[in-house]
């Protein structure tokens, strides 16, 4: 073998580290075997994940974490299928995820074969932003550019390539050194200009801020302190605005008193984000001025703004703030402001007691800069309402796609992305069976991971939407194993701690543990 011919599955793992990449998930298989010729010797590391949705959350995770596009390999056939949910979570919270399959060479003659799907293509191609074989070296590798391209000029979602088993083992050359420059659309002078003066002419301004703006908040906290404007952040975007800022509303736009305060601004500025129904959960924004979208998603553009702006978010900031619009006085109050803040943290409480205790000390007892990793329970719902974050980009959950058994591989993943920074897994005990094997992976990486598991024995989310809808409560209680004896099992670190304090104090051990440590709380948990 010559330096530069090798079967192409290696090249492709050559040419993933020179372009970036340092960690691949996945399992390896008799499909995807040439896949993993090329792994160490390319110096990329290797997360054995048992299971390929596990693999595919922490790839989700290390993107969330670190910026940086998450590599996943897997099969043919089940491999694809196992990796879909993650796929269609990462689809739907805009992160980077590129998913490399292997694929039959032959399906429509030959029929039987191993792993053999109608149509694994188009199956996942259901459930990211697309979906292609590749049946040479050369499309292999334009694919693989043209998706670390998108990811960084247009809004980054998952990509799936798959390559024949027969060509990943054939050789071929290396990938081309490319200079491929990335930029996100930036919108124009006149644009700014034009909402410069909206802003200066506005009585109530307002600002709404996604998960898309997360980059510009220093440019957002700026021009919120200089226009006096009032803003709300979606759960996405917290973080961005400054908590101490007195006009600020929190993430309670999903609050039915939100309607009435965004009713009364007269110019609304919703920066990165999609309004989506999981922002919202409910048909309408309620916003009764000219609303401004600015947005790198044309299509969300198309939905209902009176004024579209196809740029990316900070640098729409950046520029706003060069405007140097100015107020000393606002028509905003702060004691309003802070009144409607404490009525939705009442109604928080109110509607899932008990758990607010639990959120506020956590928040206490760790670092700034940690990373949440949450999941589709309780414990995050109230969490993602009332935790104030001072900096963005660093709490993590399945926002859109809402997937159980997302925050233990992601957390994983997230870890592995930040290295010593603090990180956190918190889940309830039902999305905890769906993933709880990854936890072996935690231990055998020697993480050093926290993981809140809130234990209500039921699918309490789910058994209080059957009582207000006056159903029964069936199919909410399942048998639940000693998740402490479960977690020592797999050679974790276990606690249940009896009071908050003790909570307090279990978090902070966790962070410095030589592997992941399972923090078990219930609702009997004293105060």
């Amino acid at each position: 073998m010559s330096d530069t011919q090798r079967p192409l599955g290696a090249q492709i793992s050559h040419m993933l580290h020179a372009r970036g990449v340092d960690t691949i998930f996945g399992i390896p298989g008799v499909h995807n075997v040439e896949m993993y010729r090329g792994i160490e010797e390319a110096g990329i590391t290797h997360v054995l994940a048992r299971h390929e949705q596990g693999a595919g959350f922490m790839a989700d995770g290390y993107a969330r974490a670190t910026g940086k596009p998450g590599v996943a390999y897997v099969i043919t056939g089940p491999g694809v299928c196992n990796i879909m949910t993650p796929m269609g979570q990462a689809y739907s919270d805009s992160v980077p995820m590129l998913v490399l399959s292997s694929c039959l060479d032959e399906t429509a003659s030959r029929k039987g074969q191993l792993h053999q799907m109608r149509d694994q293509e188009a199956a996942a191609a259901t459930v990211c932003d697309w979906s292609h074989t590749a049946r040479t070296a050369d499309a292999a590798y334009q694919l693989v550019d043209r998706a670390l391209l998108e990811f960084s000029t247009t809004r980054p979602r998952p990509k799936h390539i798959q390559v024949p088993i027969n060509l990943l083992g054939a050789m071929a050359g290396p990938a081309p050194v490319t200079a491929n420059s990335a930029y996100l659309p930036k919108c124009s002078g006149a644009e700014i200009e034009m909402a410069a003066q909206l802003l200066a002419s506005a009585r109530k301004p307002m600002f709404i801020f996604g998960g898309g703006a997360c980059a510009g908040h220093l440019a957002a906290r700026e021009v919120l302190a200089a226009s006096k404007a009032a803003s709300f952040c979606t759960f996405a975007g917290r973080g961005i605005v400054d908590a101490n800022d007195p006009l600020f509303y929190g993430a309670g736009l999903a609050k039915e008193g939100s309607v009435a305060v965004i009713a009364e601004a007269d110019v609304v500025f919703a920066i990165g984000t999609e309004l989506a129904e999981v922002d919202l959960w409910r048909d309408a924004l309620g916003h009764t001025g000219t609303l401004v979208r600015v947005d790198i998603d044309p299509s969300i553009l198309a939905d209902t703004a009176q004024t579209c702006i196809l740029s990316d978010a900070q640098y729409f900031m950046e520029e706003l703030a060069k405007a140097q619009i100015n107020r000393d006085t606002s028509s905003w109050r702060a004691k309003d402001v802070a009144a409607s803040r404490a009525i939705w943290r009442a109604e928080t409480d109110a509607a899932r007691p008990g758990i607010l205790p639990f959120i506020d000390a956590m928040k206490q007892a760790l670092p700034a800069d940690t990373s949440y990793f949450s999941d589709m329970t309780q414990i995050a719902y109230v969490a993602k309402e009332v935790v104030e974050m001072d900096r963005p980009g660093h709490w993590h959950h399945p926002f859109g796609f809402g997937t159980l058994g997302y925050a233990l591989p992601a957390a994983i993943g997230g870890k592995i992305g930040v290295g010593n920074r603090p990180v956190v897994a918190i889940m309830g005990d039902y999305g905890f069976h769906y993933t709880m094997q990854e936890l072996g992976v935690a231990v055998e990486l020697g993480l050093s991971l926290p993981i809140i598991l809130w234990d209500n024995g039921k699918l309490k989310e789910i058994e209080d939407s059957m009582v207000r809808s006056q159903i029964a409560p069936n199919a909410v209680i399942a048998q639940n194993p000693d998740f402490c004896a479960l977690a020592r099992a797999f050679g974790a670190g276990a606690v249940e701690p009896a009071t908050i304090a003790e909570f307090q104090q279990a978090l902070k051990d966790a962070l410095t543990a030589d592997g992941p440590t399972m923090i078990y709380l219930t609702p009997k948990c004293a105060v």
